[in-house]
């Protein structure tokens, strides 16, 4: 890990760097060829999530236990069905999961009907696998019909659970795609804009190399912001973006913004949803610094910890507080961390001595 100090810094290499426009984010909310040619048809069979595998087993579970209720005469007699009917269940579900997350893109690219047979094809086959390991270790737990009986609930399963993720599938586009209009929204805010123009204006006469540095870092916001990335880009990426955002209003407050950098190299390589720390840097300057005669400070750190990214953005509360925002920014954050990894990332917002905390963790 190491810790810098800000700074402002000519960028000499900029010509070997584009600046222009790529695909945009209108592109692939029409239905246009090249947007979706580029980003690839998205597969109804991702389940590569911790929360989509708990929530499914916890269903079937569910299901099985209510089910044997109503063959039991006693708890005993329930326990033994339960506990016989879950050692063919639960390596069914977790078969299944495993197949649809590794096939998801193959699978993904069939047509709707085919895609029903195929998901309950592999249901039945996940559960006659565990049927008939139980059969041939001479356990009698499975009734009179020990293949049918888990085949048939093996395509019901199979068919209940697909039908859900389709469902999911649906709800999630439009909320993603409400998300990056949001993010948009939030993240061009004119005056922002106008601001820094100003500053390069100024800058011009006194100080051309630093008025360009400025320009550079403007038109590298703007180029994210506007160019569709993909769904996601390494945290590396995120704090270099957020650099460069920082070294404009360092320009704009001067020696009114501290800033404080504790980067660990190996948090670096998690993937996370793009344009995810800027609002949050940009809260940072706007509701910390900004309002205080005196300035505030503004920290970003990384690290590892438990095989996890973990990122920290906290700035300086002044005295007289600013006006309060609509908590969009945050909000959109923890949305978008939540479509992307589900139940594995975490998200904090507090006020923890005399400062606002913003914290995630997301999977490496």
């Amino acid at each position: 890990m190491h810790t810098e100090p800000s700074a402002l810094s000519a960028h000499p290499a900029a010509d070997a760097r584009s600046t222009g426009f790529g695909t945009t984010l209108l592109d692939t909310l029409m239905p246009g060829e090249a947007g979706a040619a580029r980003r690839g048809p998205a597969s109804v069979f991702d389940v590569c999530h911790a929360g989509v595998v708990l929530r499914t087993l916890l269903a079937v579970e569910a299901a099985v236990g209510l089910g044997t209720l109503f063959v039991a005469a006693d708890f005993e007699a329930w326990s033994l069905r339960f506990a016989s009917t879950s050692a063919v269940a639960v390596p069914a579900v977790l078969l299944w999961l495993s197949t649809a997350c590794l096939a998801k893109r193959p699978l993904g690219v069939l047509v709707p009907g085919l895609r029903w047979a195929v998901a309950m094809a592999m249901g039945a086959l996940a559960a006659a696998l565990p049927a008939l390991l139980v059969q041939s270790l001479g356990l009698d737990m499975l009734g009179a019909h020990p293949l049918l009986g888990p085949v048939a609930a093996g395509v019901a399963g199979a068919a209940a659970v697909y039908g859900w993720l389709q469902l999911r599938a649906r709800a999630l586009l439009p909320a993603d795609t409400t998300a990056r209009l949001a993010e948009l929204q939030s993240r061009i805010r004119p005056h922002f804009l106008f601001n820094t123009l100003n500053t390069a204006l100024a800058l011009v006469r006194v100080d051309p190399a630093r008025a360009e540095g400025v320009l550079e870092d403007l038109a590298e916001l703007f180029r994210v912001a506007l160019t569709d990335i993909g769904e996601s880009v390494s945290l590396a990426e995120e704090v270099e973006l957020a650099r460069r955002y920082l070294a404009i209003e360092q320009v704009r407050f001067g020696t009114r913004l501290n800033i404080v950098w504790e980067l660990d190299e190996a948090a670096g390589e998690a993937r996370v949803p793009p344009l995810l720390l800027q609002p949050l840097v940009e809260n940072a300057v706007r509701h910390g610094v900004e309002p205080a005669a005196e300035g505030g400070t503004v920290r970003i750190r990384t690290r590892v910890k438990l095989g996890r990214a973990q990122v920290v953005i906290a700035n300086t509360v002044p005295a007289a507080p600013s006006r309060p925002g609509s908590g969009m920014a945050l909000k959109n954050v923890r949305e978008r961390l939540h479509l992307m990894h589900d139940m594995a990332a975490q998200f904090e917002a507090r006020r923890v001595d005399g400062a606002f905390r913003v914290q995630l963790v997301v999977p490496l």
